[in-house]
């Protein structure tokens, strides 16, 4: 039976990197795969998934717009298996979408992206996926002091804490950084 999956985590805990090694193992038993990422999020390129060690692949663009259901339902071939990156973005409406691939068309769905934004708040789309993922797993990375980071800061130009502002803004390592909930209170004033 194929299940909907989510792996979720905070900034740089390796979760594309995870996703790439997935498909890969995939593709080298010939089995093909479906990779797809957020539209609006191009750092590495337009319909690109890449990790921060340097490997990537090619990968289907989605945006809140798209049918996924009609996308892999079309797919030839079909794939195995499908790699959703930056999961965050999916809408309420596309994460039931993929629990449909998993249930009506049999193929597995594996999610990853981020669970909470910097105010500590869930996205729409890891919201649903908690509430509708067959299996959930957590990708763990540290705080600087060695704790589980399981919170991010959006920093400013200077290093300066973010509290308020649009759910939504893609950066790297010069926006984002990742900390346990005790120094991410500290860090915003909570």
């Amino acid at each position: 039976m194929a299940k909907l999956y989510f792996n979720y985590s905070t900034m740089n805990a390796g979760k594309s990197t995870l996703l790439l090694q997935a498909s890969y193992n995939y593709r080298e038993r010939g089995m093909d795969t479906l990779l797809l990422t957020a539209a609006l999020d191009d750092r590495a390129g337009q319909g690109r998934i890449a990790s921060r060690i340097g490997i990537a692949d090619e990968a289907a663009s989605f945006d809140s717009a798209t049918d996924l259901m009609a996308l892999i339902a079309a797919s030839l071939p079909r794939p195995a298996c499908v790699f959703i990156d930056e999961a965050q973005f999916l809408t309420r409406d596309q994460v039931w979408q993929l629990a449909r691939v998993a249930d009506d068309l049999g193929i597995p769905v594996m999610c990853y992206g981020l669970r909470v934004d910097f105010r500590g708040e869930l996205f729409p789309g890891s919201a649903a996926l908690l509430a509708l993922a067959d299996d959930m797993r957590e990708v763990r990375t540290i705080c600087h002091c060695g704790k589980k980071a399981t919170m991010v800061i959006r920093q400013d130009d200077q290093g300066r804490p973010i509290t308020e502002g649009a759910q939504v803004q893609v950066g790297g390592n010069e926006t984002y950084v990742s900390l346990c909930r005790r120094h991410w209170r500290a860090a915003v004033g909570a």
